[in-house]
């Protein structure tokens, strides 16, 4: 007994790689980096359209279109990975995501922005599959794991609330661009720690990189994501219909693709685990409640209640605060109940928390939106950090880039369509407000391309009339703001209901792998 424990212990030891913790803090920071990157803009929008000038759908896009490459690339990216190493796709990925950061604090017109900010996701993708997969190969022993995971999933769910703080303070000292180029020091550190700490891995046998595969991966998310946005803002379009048609055919192709290629970008089968799926969809509906939550309540706390872009940053950090606790309790908390418990908890407290929403107003006060606000982070912590692992200990370790993937797809996927479907719930309430009579036609188009624009068009009429008009836009952005968070609050609650029937019998690994 004593000395199964001794042999026991000794192999633990020798699979536990030294410098491991100091790489895990590496990689975490890109993580951080590429999630407050996705919400960081929450804060800045209100300066970016005073600069830039750009419409509501512009708008629209500036804040979609990084998350929407983003999601089209990952899998792409996770198996690229697999293949040519994940450490170089990290590395390469960083020094890119560090030199387009510029070009995107220095766009000059809405459509460089948009251009710079889809680039910016290009070189995201390369980093978020690659963070995963390399902590599954640099973490054996599955309770060190879970823990590792349980760090990563808690500042990926918090970089999406940190982004409004760190927003804040620096809109607070300097020009809106500068939120982008906080991500070059921090993309140094990432390279010359990670030459040095992060060791190489990729699969041994991989076959060839399928770029027909690539191609109807990107044509087939980004075509869905825009037809649900649009479908939300707009109604039926012949646009609408054209790229629902191409995005659902090209995914349909890739997804038959995958199963006849020797090597697929991503092996289909291992979505007939029950477990596996059922954590995938609750990754994204997690991630769709948090990320629109927060870049709404960016724009609310600013432009509705008159905070200052720093004191809205910090009215969110609940949210990171509840995210990181959950997280670093998660995997302890899913091993000592189950993992369906947790993962059910964690969506039905967003739910809650979103219903508890459909109750603000103007002038509702912090405490309401606060204790929401913690209480969906909590439930980001908890459902998005079991389901990582989850994801990660279904596959083999060789595959371990393109389970990654589809965890950040489903990430960055939510995140998209967080701000996407439930952004186009409160874009298409806010445009049937009517302005107040005697508003100039040019003055009311202008109003009801965003609650920003509103407020910038109102500062060439007298007193009384920008305060009526910009009072009956903060009254309509509100009213979308409830029925967005009264569906968001339908659709997670759905999704707890759903994860409890489909993790059943799911459990994290327990034992040290061999």
């Amino acid at each position: 007994m004593i000395t199964d424990t001794v042999k026991h212990e000794s192999h633990i030891e020798g699979v536990r790689r030294p410098g491991r913790w100091l790489a895990l803090a590496v990689l975490v920071l890109a993580v951080l980096l590429v999630a407050v990157d996705a919400t960081v803009l929450g804060l800045a929008t209100p300066f970016l359209s005073e600069d830039l000038k750009p419409s509501g759908t512009q708008l629209l896009w500036i804040g979609d279109v990084y998350s929407f490459v983003i999601a089209g690339l990952l899998v792409s990216m996770g198996s690229l990975g697999d293949r040519i190493g994940r450490k170089k796709l990290l590395l390469v990925g960083a020094v890119a995501f560090g030199a387009v950061s510029v070009l995107n604090a220095y766009a000059t017109s809405p459509e460089m922005m948009i251009l710079a900010r889809a680039l910016l996701g290009v070189a995201g993708a390369t980093l978020m599959p690659s963070t995963l997969a390399l902590i599954r190969n640099l973490f054996h022993d599955p309770r060190e794991r879970s823990l590792a995971i349980g760090i990563w999933g808690a500042m990926a769910s918090a970089g999406a609330a940190v982004g409004p703080v760190v927003g804040g303070f620096l809109l607070e000292h300097f020009w809106w661009g500068s939120v982008f180029l906080i991500n070059l020091p921090v993309m140094a550190v990432l390279v010359l720690v990670g030459v040095k700490l992060i060791p190489e891995s990729k699969n041994p046998n991989p076959g060839p990189w399928d770029l027909p595969s690539v191609g109807l991966s990107l044509v087939g998310m980004i075509g869905v994501v825009y037809a649900v946005k649009e479908l939300a803002a707009n109604g039926v379009t012949l646009d609408v219909a054209v790229a629902a048609v191409a995005g659902v055919g090209a995914l349909t192709w890739f997804v038959r693709r995958q199963l006849t290629l020797p090597a697929p970008l991503l092996d289909m089968r291992l979505f007939r685990n029950r477990g596996f799926s059922g954590a995938v969809l609750a990754d994204l509906l997690t991630i769709l409640g948090l990320s629109g939550l927060v870049f709404f309540l960016s724009q609310f706390f600013q432009l509705v209640q008159g905070r200052q872009p720093l004191e809205a940053g910090l009215a969110e950090l609940p949210a990171a605060v509840g995210a990181v606790t959950a997280g670093l309790l998660a995997g302890r908390a899913a091993r000592r109940f189950s993992v369906r418990t947790v993962v059910t908890g964690g969506l039905a407290a967003i739910g809650l928390a979103l219903a508890a929403l459909t109750a603000i107003g103007q002038s509702t006060g912090y405490p309401l939106l606060g204790a929401s606000l913690l209480v969906v982070g909590v439930g980001a912590g908890l459902a998005f950090t079991v389901t990582a692992d989850v994801i990660l200990s279904t596959v083999p370790k060789d595959q371990a880039g393109s389970a990654s993937a589809v965890s950040e797809t489903a990430y960055e996927l939510g995140a998209a369509l967080g701000i996407a479907v439930l952004g186009s719930i409160v874009t298409g309430v806010y445009r049937g407000f009517t302005a107040p009579a005697g508003i100039p036609a040019e003055t009311a188009a202008a109003a009801h391309d965003s609650l920003g624009g509103a407020v910038e068009a109102s500062a060439g009429l007298a007193p009384e009339q920008a305060g009526a008009l910009v009072s009956a836009a903060q009254e309509a952005f509100v009213d979308g703001l409830r029925i967005a968070a009264g569906a968001g609050a339908a659709v997670l609650l759905a999704t707890a209901v759903a994860a409890w029937f489909l993790l059943k019998g799911q459990k994290l690994e327990d034992g040290v792998e061999h």
